[in-house]
C-alpha cells in the first residue's frame, strides 16, 4: 500500500509539474526575469501550491497518524542558520541558471530532455560532495 501511494503521489506531482509548465526551463526563466519579459504564470502555480499545502497542514493537524505510516515525520527545527541560507541561495542560483529545480528535473528525465539529465547528474554530484564535506565536519 505504501509503495502504491508513493507511486500515485509521484505521478500526480509529475503531472502537475508538466501541466503547470514547471518542467519548461524557458517558462521558469521568464518568471524569474523581473526586469525583462516577466511571465507571471508560475506565480499562480506557486499560489495554488501554497493553498493546497495550507489545506494539507490543516488536515494533518487533525490526524493522529498518516495513512501509510505509524507517525508523522515533520521537521524538528525552525532555525534559520548559515546552512539554510547558503542552501537556499545555491538553490535559487541553480534554479535561475538552469531553469530547473530537483522535482521538475527528475520528472523531465521521463521526456528524454538532455538538459535535465545533465542537471540531475550535477545535482547528484553536488549532493555527494556535500555528504563528504558534512561527514568530515561532523
Amino acid at each position: 500500500m505504501r509503495a502504491f501511494l508513493a507511486l500515485l503521489s509521484g505521478a500526480i506531482f509529475g503531472f502537475g509539474l508538466a501541466l503547470s509548465g514547471m518542467m519548461n526551463p524557458s517558462r521558469v526563466r521568464g518568471f524569474l526575469d523581473l526586469f525583462g519579459e516577466w511571465d507571471p504564470t508560475l506565480a499562480f502555480v506557486m499560489g495554488g501550491a501554497m493553498l493546497v499545502m495550507a489545506l494539507a497542514w490543516f488536515v494533518q493537524a487533525r490526524m493522529a497518524a498518516p495513512i501509510a505510516e505509524a507517525e508523522f515525520h515533520l521537521p524538528g527545527t525552525r532555525a534559520i542558520d548559515r546552512r539554510l541560507l547558503g542552501g537556499a541561495a545555491l538553490f535559487g542560483i541553480g534554479w535561475g541558471l538552469a531553469g530547473l529545480c530537483p522535482g521538475p528535473a527528475i520528472a523531465s528525465l521521463g521526456t528524454a530532455f538532455r538538459p535535465a539529465l545533465i542537471f540531475v547528474a550535477a545535482m547528484l554530484a553536488g549532493m555527494a560532495v556535500f555528504a563528504l564535506l558534512d561527514r568530515k565536519r561532523a
